[in-house]
């Protein structure tokens, strides 16, 4: 009898441990926000849908599931200025950040855009790098 009273001790124990990963990993998030001004050439329009373009091919799942999160933000809008400071923007940028628990884990400011933008491959294959890199952790 006792080992039956282990065995479903165990495998109580177990499924709560993996009930609370899965409930850490839904408190988990990525967002990529694409910063952009009131004006905006080719080059930033291209930066912007490169961007999106990587991450809807690559990560449709996490898309889906939550996990991802684009967003493409115009910082002139008054809602929208303290990314500025937050981030410390002085031009059009791309900014991938890891939320856990609601709050901002850390950031990268993915600065090579400007170095890619005229190869959309490269431009394609950085984001989605740097991205896949923070849903690992």
């Amino acid at each position: 009898m006792v080992s039956v009273k282990r065995f479903f001790t165990l495998i109580f124990l177990v499924t709560f441990i993996v009930s609370a990963g899965l409930a850490f990993s839904a408190d988990s998030k990525v967002i990529t926000y694409y910063f952009h001004s009131n004006a905006r050439c080719l080059t930033c329009h291209n930066m912007e849908a490169y961007a999106k373009e990587a991450i809807e091919k690559n990560f449709a799942k996490e898309l889906e599931d939550g996990r991802l999160v684009f967003k493409a933000v115009n910082v002139e809008e008054k809602e929208n200025e303290h990314f500025v400071d937050d981030y410390q923007l002085y031009t059009k940028a791309l900014v991938i950040s890891q939320i856990k628990d609601e709050k901002e884990n850390q950031h990268k400011n993915l600065t090579k855009i400007w170095e890619y933008v005229r190869n959309k491959d490269r431009f394609v294959e950085y984001v989605t790098n740097e991205i896949r890199d923070y849903l690992k952790e």
